[in-house]
Formats: structure tokens, sequence, C-alpha cells
């Protein structure tokens, strides 16, 4: 069995409504390490009794920096699917795609919503849209809806739009400290820290929480599942899914859904 990768997991739950300076009842994160099971991290001492997504970013870049080999799954999109790359001429390539999207879709401003975005108040979102109809491929496979299918339930666009600027801003703090997976490759170097994208909703009813809310039942799911993984040596094989290499290709600009087969 592979020798576990991590010493630490952290499971974020998401969410893109209001400002990103919101105190938010559906940002849960839980972390667990190799010898204990996931706690709920509740946010610093503030105005605010939940996280925000600024002071979210803030904490894990904290977290990431720290000499502790860590993998963090968060349950909103990386990236977009192939047909957007193509339908506004971009080239297929992640960091750029970063930056364009955060030109267009300013969601870390202060007092800036998605919303807002969506209703052309600020920014220019009509010129980076998309059809709810376009999936990418881990989003087939594992039957979630489109990062663009907005206003539904169990929906991802408004939190994938809110956050995709935070991952841009993790990255250009982080630097190489951290694999963005499967974008810098699918392997993960020894001793590297790791932020993939995740889909509790695949794990949850396996790590039952009691008295919790959803969205904390979700957070916890993800940190247990990769916990469990990667004490179990089932982290790894997910780590490297049996792709084709057209599908890998894609892969390499949509993204993938960690623990998607």
């Amino acid at each position: 069995m592979t020798a576990p990768a991590f010493r630490r997991y952290i499971g974020i739950d998401y969410s893109g409504a209001k400002t990103p300076d919101s105190g938010l009842t559906g940002i849960r994160v839980y972390m667990a390490d190799r010898n204990s099971l996931p706690k709920e991290i509740l946010p610093p001492p503030g105005p605010s009794r939940y996280w925000t997504r600024r002071g979210l970013a803030w904490w894990l870049a904290e977290r990431l920096m720290e000499n502790v080999p860590s993998i963090a799954g968060i349950d909103h999109g990386f990236s977009f699917p192939g047909r957007y790359f193509q339908d506004q001429q971009l080239n297929p390539d992640w960091p750029s795609f970063l930056d364009d999207f955060h030109r267009h879709w300013p969601t870390d401003a202060e007092h800036t919503t998605v919303q807002c975005i969506r209703d052309g108040v600020t920014g220019n979102g009509e010129a980076r849209s998309g059809s709810a109809r376009w999936r990418r491929i881990a989003e087939e496979r594992a039957g979630a809806k489109s990062v663009f299918h907005f206003d539904v339930p169990g929906s991802v666009a408004k939190s994938t739009h809110a956050g995709l600027p935070w991952l841009l801003f993790l990255r250009q703090r982080l630097g190489e400290r951290v694999r963005f997976w499967p974008f810098d490759g699918w392997e993960v170097p020894k001793g590297f820290s790791v932020l993939a994208e995740v889909y509790p909703s695949l794990w949850r009813n396996a790590f039952p929480l009691k008295n919790s809310t959803p969205d904390q039942q979700d957070a916890y799911a993800a940190a247990a599942w990769l916990q469990r993984g990667d004490l179990h040596g089932t982290l790894h094989p997910a780590l490297s899914p049996s792709l084709s290499p057209e599908e890998s290709r894609i892969a390499g600009i949509e993204g993938w859904i960690l623990g998607v087969p």
C-alpha cells in the first residue's frame, strides 16, 4: 500500500452568496490530520461569526504556506467546459483562463456580488458567459450540474463564479508551494500540498455527521474522504484517474473532480 502523502486534510463547503466580505453560513471548513477525525474550523474572531470568502482565502493561504503537506478539497468548479474556450476563442491554458475570467468577473471586489455582474452593474460578465447545456467531462460522469446552470437547487454556478478569483489569489500568493490539481500535473511530488475540486455529494452518505447542517455535512465528508483515502491507499489512484490521452488533455483545461472515475 502506498504510504500517506499528506499530513493534513481540509474539506471546504463553499458559497457564492452575497459579497466576498459577507459572513456566510454556507461556508464550512473541516480539517483532520492522520490521527484525528475532521473537526470544524471556525473563522478567527472578528465582526462575523461565519467565514467570508476573503477571510477563507487568507486562512487557506496561511495554512498552505506552512511546512505541512496538505490536501484541500473545495466544492466549486475550478475551470469551464472546453466548449467555453472554443466559443470565446481563448487559449486552452488554465492560468490564462483565470486571469481573463477575473478581468470580466471581479467577484473578489468589495461590495460585489455574482448577481450584480450578471445584471451588468459592474464587470463584463456578458462577454464571458456560457450555456447551462455545456458540461465538463467530469460533471457528466459525476451527474453534476453545469458551472453555468444558475438559479436551480444544487447548482455550483454561483459558487464557481465567486470562487475562481480566489483561486487566482491563492496561485499568485503561493507560487510553486501548492499544486493546483490537475492543472499542474496529475502526479503530486512528495512534500507538496494540493488544492483540488471535490463533489461532496459522492461521499456524504458514507460519512454521516450527527446534528449537522447540510453544509457542515459536506465539508466534513470531503475532509473525511481525503483522510481515509490517503491513509488507506485509495487517494493516490484517485489523483491519477484512468483516462484516455484525449480525455486527459481535455481535463488539463477543464479540470477534474477528485474521486470521479
